[in-house]
């Protein structure tokens, strides 16, 4: 049987195809189409789904959608005739998308897709939760799931067990965790919805001066973690804005720029919203417990990618292991709408061992052959040398031990935001330069923003403090502290650009202002070559750690096709280039012709214009 989930229309539209309820494929539209973020109904990352498993349209059982389009439009119909006539010229820009197209989901989609069959429709944090228990190792376990907003719920409370979810509790629009991370989000001068991971970054570098100006005036929080927004200082009600004149004045100036100086103030700001973010999942994680008396707690929505707040709630509840799911914003909703299917609504069981989860490491996107790769580096010009299977792990550490930076084309793309070994960059984490180059001369990011390591499973504890696993770079980790190096004194000024270069420990690339580390624990069984890689790099430089950050640059999406990657490395100034069996080295070029190379699945304009 043949499950097609689907989510779109908002940001990160994505498919995920489930047989007999295992998940096969599951992708981001983003990728093919080179669109961030890309909300368009998810065209190309349908076609490839079917693809990888050799089916039509025809061949499909059941199409799940993640939310319920009626109830979402009647939020914004009832928030529209709240605020009215504020936000006018947001609802006319709206309303012809959804007269025309959301509202007449199912005809839409039958359309589409050239389908005849049953579609079902789950709600948005039904969606959420289904994506966090369902595919997790755990037979029975609490769910919490926390985003801005679905159809009305911005989070929910709930319980699954085998092949059932339950949610008990629910938190609705307009009091929002997510909306209120957006709103300092977008204060300090970043994008919603893609910049609230630099917000989490920048927090470290300040202290939280502003968390009593916040609770006093922004949000009530309550011990069970409910809580109520403060709405005179927000806008987002009407959609003109996320924040008004008001919070602008209660924070001592306008929103700050994109591109302007961060300064401590900033930092001050970002760390005062964290710390009120974590304090709320930890009362609501507790207050879960309270009422279901699990061990297990499992997680989704976008807050569920806050992985410092994740630390903290295996530090400081009673939860004993944690999941969450690794896209855990709304392309993962195209996961849960397809097992909720599945599992619940055709009442099929479900296998958890409580050891191993059933996301396949993620890696669930395209892959090309050798034969393909080797096809396009030719067409393309580019000089490269080829290897065995079994030596070009070896030549690859050798590249990174000797200072290289690599970015890695290998297998099958990663489903979810993070890059974990397939569309990678990477570097060695003991240089004390590598932070800095791979900020401003390949990613063309802000300079204060950590990288990740990826560190071999059974290594982990040596180098991190950290109990269990993190195969999906959701939980942050303190670096031992006998690796730590006392940080040079900084200076008291404005600026925080002065603590950026500090050497923290011996692996100074992946460690943090606040020597944390968000961290990817690695298993053969996730993925045979990229342990192979760092245990072949360990076995060079006594270090079973690399630097693994995704391979794009800014304001695009992670590599998907060999051109993307290509282009990718050509335009930086990474080193070397590996897919499957072949190098490229950056030096060896003599010249380069971009070709124009046939991609399985071409953007659909139409689809993307919708």
């Amino acid at each position: 049987m043949y499950i097609l989930g689907i989510s779109g229309f908002y940001h990160d539209s994505a498919a995920c195809l489930v047989r007999d309820g295992n998940i096969i494929a599951a992708a981001q539209e983003e990728r093919f189409t080179r669109k961030k973020h890309d909300e368009a109904f998810p065209d190309n990352a349908i076609k490839y789904c079917l693809e990888e498993a050799g089916i039509t349209t025809s061949d499909l059982d059941y199409v799940g959608f993640y939310e319920k389009p009626f109830l979402k439009f009647d939020r914004i119909l009832e928030t529209y005739l709240q605020v009215a006539p504020k936000g006018v010229k947001s609802f006319l820009k709206a309303l012809p998308l959804w007269l025309k197209d959301r509202l007449w989901m199912s005809d839409f989609m039958r359309k589409q897709l050239d389908y005849e069959g049953k579609i079902i429709f789950t709600e948005h944090h039904e969606s959420h939760a289904a994506s966090a228990f369902f595919p997790s190792p755990f037979k029975e376990a609490a769910i919490l799931t926390v985003d801005g907003v679905g159809e009305w719920t911005t989070a929910s409370r709930g319980i699954g067990k085998d092949n059932n979810i339950s949610l008990l509790e629910e938190i609705k629009f307009p009091h929002s965790l997510g909306l209120l991370y957006s709103a300092f989000t977008y204060y300090l001068g970043f994008k919603v919805n893609s910049g609230e991971y630099k917000l989490m970054g920048l927090a470290p570098y300040g202290q939280a001066k502003y968390e009593s100006l916040i609770k006093d005036n922004l949000i009530d929080i309550k011990d069970d973690g409910s809580f109520r927004i403060n709405l005179e200082y927000f806008d987002y009600l009407s959609g003109l804005r996320m924040a008004n004149e008001k919070f602008e004045n209660l924070f001592g100036g306008p929103p700050r720029s994109p591109e302007d100086t961060l300064t401590r103030r900033h930092a001050d700001i970002a760390r005062s919203i964290q710390a009120v973010t974590e304090e709320i999942l930890i009362k609501l994680a507790r207050s879960l417990h309270e009422r279901t008396g699990q061990s297990n707690l499992c997680m989704a929505g976008g807050v569920a990618l806050n992985c410092v707040a994740n630390a903290r709630l295996l530090r400081e509840t009673p939860f004993e292991r944690l999941f969450v799911q690794p896209a855990a914003g709304d392309a993962g909703g195209s996961v849960g709408t397809a097992l909720f299917i599945w599992h619940q609504y055709l009442e099929n069981e479900r296998e958890a061992d409580e050891e191993r989860d059933r996301m396949n490491g993620a890696l669930l996107g395209p892959s090309h052959s050798t034969e393909e790769i080797r096809s396009f580096l030719d067409e393309s010009g580019v000089s490269y040398a080829a290897y065995e299977r079994g030596e070009i792990t070896k030549v690859v550490a050798k590249l990174l031990a000797e200072g290289n930076i690599v970015g890695l084309f290998q297998g099958r793309m990663e489903f979810g935001p993070r890059a974990l070994g397939c569309r990678s960059i990477l570097g060695d984490p003991r240089n004390t330069e590598m932070q800095n180059t791979l900020n401003l001369k390949i990613k063309f990011r802000e300079s204060f923003r950590p990288f990740a390591p990826a560190v071999l499973l059974e290594r982990s504890k040596e180098y991190f403090d950290i109990e269990g696993e993190s195969p999906y770079m959701t939980l942050t980790a303190p670096v031992k502290e006998g690796l730590r190096l006392v940080a040079p004194a900084s200076e008291n000024g404005d600026n925080i650009t002065d603590r950026i270069n500090e050497v923290r420990s011996t692996i100074p690339a992946v460690t943090h202002v606040d020597y944390s580390a968000r961290l990817q624990t690695v298993k053969r069984d996730d993925n045979p070559f990229f342990y192979d890689l760092i245990s072949d790099f360990y076995e060079l430089t006594g270090c079973p750690v690399l630097i693994n950050t995704s391979f794009n640059v800014r304001g695009e999406p992670i590599v998907c096709a060999p051109i993307d990657a290509l282009r990718c490395f050509t335009r930086t100034k990474m080193d070397c280039l590996v897919m499957e069996n072949f190098v490229v080295e950056k030096k060896a070029q003599t010249s380069y012709r971009e070709v124009s190379w046939k991609q399985e699945f071409e953007p659909d304009q139409e689809a993307g214009d919708t």
